[in-house]
């Protein structure tokens, strides 16, 4: 193959193939492609800022059946320690959220044996009419395979009943690599890829706007890796000219701490900060018709994060008042609203809140700068 063919294309926005993709990741200097992403960055996103949101990552449940052996947080049902969220803790938590500034709850939990749509709708409802201006980026495919499955009706039917109820967006968590090799290995008991693939579709016709996400670094390969981005590239294509669909892809580092996944499988998380730094400007080449590539600051660190700014990403995600399940498994890092600002500045752009719509948000005035959880 020849890279400045492969180069050209990707700057006429052209989709490459997944082994174009591979071989342009293994064999094309850094700097080269980071150069290309950052071209398809400026084209995409034309203004010098670096948008960022202050929301909240609460847990429903933390009872699962999935089993995913890279999951430190979830407990088996009947666990002393698994719980359901109760709706006095929702209150406390979501004003919390409003006081420092933000407005969104990112909503995710575990495979409820007991928890069917009936479960789901009810709580939405119940938070959008104690807090109307409540912004709910709720649960992902795989909680939407669960939830049909327990209660027994389609992707459709529990979407649309759930968008009815109060779900303003869905997040992409689940996808790891979309690739039922892989997802045997490391979580036999969540949904397969063709099911989560599916069920964005779904969402997007009904025109939810969502996110896709990558866990990358376990036991899948480069090509895996490639096939996982084209699959995304595909739904996104087929979304309704008048639906936003995917508006962001997220690609982050297994974390490996006290996981199964490493005791059994040992997988360990050996991703350097040039192979995090050449995926996200892959993700800008492999995705020409997804806007928003975020750097996951919470694995990799905000050095790593910052350089990826000037790779093809223009997102620094969430501050995150509150974070279970990565930072379970050994995530260290953390920011706080001055800090994730102040981090964008020095990586030589202007940082700009937003909300999940990608819409810029004024600053408010915060009551605590500091938000460590």
């Amino acid at each position: 193959m020849n890279l400045s063919e492969l180069y050209r294309r990707a700057l006429n926005f052209e989709f490459l193939s997944a082994e174009e993709g591979a071989y342009m990741f293994e064999h094309a200097p850094l700097a080269e492609i980071a150069f290309v992403a950052n071209e398809l960055r400026k084209i995409q996103v034309p203004y010098n800022k670096v948008t960022w949101i202050i929301d909240r990552n609460m847990n429903t449940t933390n009872v699962c059946t999935a089993n995913c052996k890279f999951c430190n947080f979830y407990r088996i049902p009947g666990h002393a320690e698994g719980y359901t969220t109760d709706i006095e803790t929702y209150k406390r938590k979501i004003e919390e959220t409003f006081r420092y500034g933000g407005e969104q709850l990112l909503l995710q939990g575990g495979h409820h044996p007991d928890l069917g749509l009936p479960y789901y709708v009810d709580l939405f409802r119940q938070l959008k009419a104690l807090y109307p201006n409540l912004k709910l980026h709720a649960l992902g495919p795989p909680e939407i395979a669960h939830i049909c499955k327990v209660s027994g009706v389609t992707y459709y039917e529990a979407l649309s009943a759930l968008k009815e109820a109060g779900m303003d967006s869905m997040p992409g968590p689940g996808a790891e690599i979309l690739d039922d090799r892989v997802r045997r290995l490391i979580s036999k008991g969540k949904c397969g890829a063709k099911e989560w693939l599916d069920i964005m579709e779904v969402a997007h016709q009904l025109k939810l706007t969502t996110s896709a996400t990558m866990m990358f670094g376990h036991v899948e390969t480069i090509m895996e890796r490639f096939e996982h981005l084209v699959k995304l590239r595909e739904v996104q294509a087929k979304k309704p000219e008048d639906a936003k669909g995917f508006l962001a892809f997220i690609p982050w580092t297994f974390q490996d701490v006290d996981t199964l996944l490493k005791r059994i499988r040992r997988a360990k998380n050996d991703t350097t900060p040039e192979e995090y730094i050449r995926m996200i400007a892959m993700s800008r080449i492999m995705l020409p018709n997804v806007k928003n590539i975020q750097a996951s600051w919470l694995t990799v660190g905000k050095q790593t994060a910052q350089l990826c700014l000037h790779a093809g990403a223009n997102d620094f995600g969430s501050i995150m008042i509150e974070e279970n399940v990565v930072s379970a498994a050994g995530a260290p890092h953390r920011f706080t609203a001055e800090g994730i600002q102040e981090a964008i500045r020095e990586a030589g752009f202007e940082p700009q809140l937003r909300n999940q719509q990608y819409e810029f948000r004024e600053m408010p005035l915060l009551e605590q700068q500091v938000i460590n959880y």
